[in-house]
């Protein structure tokens, strides 16, 4: 995990019960605004909604600790219409549950919600304080997706008065266990399905079952970061800080994650189960119709720091963040719509035009390959690393060695005759530097689509390392606090040999939008933010609203006290804050929704609360510290929730 949701990774998952989407569809009918609990009453417009605007909060202070301290919310969201009134909306945040919390299992009785099971589904037990035993349980919700109602829901068997919805909600990892040393990446990710049930009167939803997703047939989940809903209704989640393959047998990180994922200390010694090339793709989870979900893993769409892709309109094209020092711009084109199976995985080259600040460049396309994920998941099982090439990270003084980056690190590669496809599709960030991609981006992030603009949004939570350095053929200024660039979406394309891309959705610029920039402070201010606290600091998760005409900005942030939640609106270009974080966490399992049961949401988790670092959180943290403990289960906890919206007038 990366520290970046915008801010901060962390924030619980929120749905944004506010306006239906249908009127703002349809630019007709009225507009509502779900609360979190009651009905909303007040009258509304029936006029024709023309746009909509956030107002923004300000940060939180010691002023107000328990603001900081908790999810805190102070914004609106204001609609207009064209008889000239305007509605006005309160936005709340209401949990469905914090980890660590008994919910209703799918399967009767209660289930530990953001629980951990090994790959047979056995609870994996906390053993670290004597007399203590418990489960595990994560403090780190991430990637969630609301589906579109499916057909066939019984709602009397799911428990649900009104319409059932499902949810999906990942578990990145579990930042302590009880005797507080660290557990990152040493645990296998949970990945939940969420029956709620939608009042469809006021929208509100509230969890009716969960349903922890059967692993066996992924081999497990590797570090499931930030996660998209797919234009078929699927949850499309990722594997980021895929292992190396080469280092593996001495990764005593992954070595753990293999013992518990199999409750065998064994299995590392297993070269079938202890196999690195098995991690770092994309899983995808399929809902059915009774709460329950399946889980396929697809191996051809390149073996990366997954953190977040996006599917364009097309149902074709996916760009992917890749959430490394040293990685790369990706794009892969899928054989036929809905069907990530197979494909043709694409590499950016980065020409530079500007390297004031964030820089801006043209981006052409390197073809990497194309495959199956059938024919690559034969190659991760049967294939070891020295199979594929050979590597060295001391200059080995011969020609047939290609000098490379890698992880912030030199590394000299030749490639083994014959094995371009595995290598194209099991060691992608190598190989994509030794073809002449631009491996040279660090902490690329969120990714989501403006479909009407054909523009993309990317997330470079960190501008620093490999970006600035001068080592790859991108070099720019910064900041460190990050930027939010936009591409310019086109068909059309070739690729470096002159072949056809098959895709109308091929990003061919990359500049950032001036009020999309982080700044950095030349010395901390009087809470302790090291970037300006009413600028975004350190990008993370995207999405963009087509019906709000906005992109949603969460924060993974080390260099803002609070992490926050923004609001960008594409034709106003304001920046509105929206929510912030408890202190300490990161924004994460952002997803806005235009329409389900007709309402629009907006979902969003957060991790860690509590999460202190030194320098930045020495000045708040002995005035916090109680308040968030007391909060999030002495820091193991945190939520998984929703926005919600009350109408404060009928007219204003």
């Amino acid at each position: 995990m990366t520290q970046v949701s915008q801010l901060s990774r962390r924030q619980a998952l929120k749905l944004f019960s506010g306006v239906p989407l249908l009127p703002l569809a349809t630019l007709g009918g009225t507009v509502l605004l779900a609360g979190c609990g009651g009905s909303s009453t007040a009258a509304t417009p029936a006029a024709a909604p023309t746009s909509a605007s956030f107002t923004p909060m300000a940060a939180p202070t010691l002023a107000d600790a328990s603001a900081m301290a908790t999810t805190s919310v102070a914004s609106s969201l204001s609609v207009a219409y064209r008889d000239g009134s305007t509605q006005s909306y309160k936005l709340g945040y209401q949990p469905f549950f914090i980890t660590g919390d008994q919910v209703p299992n799918l399967q009767g009785g209660t289930i530990l919600a953001g629980g951990y099971f090994d790959i047979n589904g056995k609870p994996i037990v906390d053993t670290s304080v004597p007399g203590q035993e418990r489960q595990f349980f994560s403090d780190c919700p991430d990637g969630t997706c609301l589906l579109q109602p499916i057909a066939g829901a019984d709602k009397a068997k799911l428990g649900v008065k009104g319409n059932p919805v499902f949810a999906v909600v990942q578990f990145e990892y579990a930042t302590r266990d009880q005797a507080l040393a660290s557990q990152y990446g040493r645990l296998p990710s949970p990945i939940a399905v969420l029956t709620l049930d939608q009042d469809p009167a006021t929208g509100k939803l509230s969890l009716a079952k969960y349903f922890n997703v059967p692993t066996q047939a992924a081999y497990g989940l590797w570090i499931t970061c930030g996660a998209s809903l797919s234009p078929w209704n699927t949850h499309l989640s990722s594997e980021e800080y895929e292992p190396d393959a080469f280092a593996a047998a001495s990764d005593t990180r992954f070595k753990a994650f293999i013992t518990n994922l199999y409750g065998d200390a064994n299995a590392v010694n297993d070269p079938v189960k202890a196999n690195p090339y098995l991690y770092g793709h994309l899983p995808e989870v399929t809902v059915n119709a009774d709460g329950t979900g399946t889980l396929t893993k697809h191996f051809c769409l390149g073996r990366i720091s997954h953190e977040l892709v996006h599917v364009c309109p097309d149902q074709r094209t996916v760009l992917m963040g890749d959430d490394a020092t040293n990685g790369g711009a990706f794009l892969f084109v899928a054989d036929k719509p809905a069907d990530l199976s197979s494909g043709t995985l694409y590499v950016g080259k980065w020409h530079q035009t500007s390297g004031v600040g964030p820089g801006a460049a043209t981006l052409t396309w390197i073809k990497l390959g194309a495959a199956t994920s059938a024919d690559i998941e034969a190659l991760a099982k049967s294939l070891k690393p020295t199979d594929i090439m050979d590597l060295a990270t001391v200059d080995p003084a011969d020609a047939s060695y290609t000098k490379i980056r890698y992880g912030g690190k030199d590394n000299w590669v030749r490639l083994k005759p014959g094995m371009d496809k595995a290598a194209a599709f099991l060691e992608t960030h190598r190989y994509a530097a030794l073809m002449g991609g631009s491996m040279g981006f660090t902490k690329w992030e969120g990714t989501t689509v403006n479909a009407k603009d054909k523009v993309a949004y990317v997330a470079m939570s960190y501008i620093q390392s490999s970006m600035t350095d001068g080592s790859t053929d991108i070099k720019v200024q910064g900041p460190k606090a990050g930027a939010v660039y936009a591409l310019n979406l086109k068909g059309g394309q070739t690729d470096s040999a002159g072949a056809a891309i098959n895709s109308d959705w091929v990003p061919v610029d990359m500049a950032p939008p001036a009020a999309l920039v982080g700044q950095d402070l030349a010395a901390a201010d009087a809470l302790g933010n090291q970037a300006h606290a009413d600028k975004i600091a350190n990008p993370d998760n995207l999405k963009f609203s087509e019906k709000l005409r906005t992109l949603f900005i969460g924060e993974d942030s080390g260099m803002h006290v609070n992490n926050f939640l923004w609001a960008y609106n594409v034709d106003s270009k304001q920046l509105a804050r929206i929510l912030s974080c408890p202190a300490g966490a990161e924004s994460t399992g952002l997803q806005g929704v235009d329409d389900v049961g007709g309402w629009t949401y907006i979902l969003s988790n957060f991790q860690h609360p509590g999460d202190w670092e030194t320098p930045l959180h020495d000045i708040v943290k002995p005035t916090l510290d109680p308040l968030v403990r007391s909060n999030y289960k002495d820091r193991f906890g945190a939520a998984v929730g929703y926005l919600t919206g009350l109408p404060q007038t009928a007219k204003i």
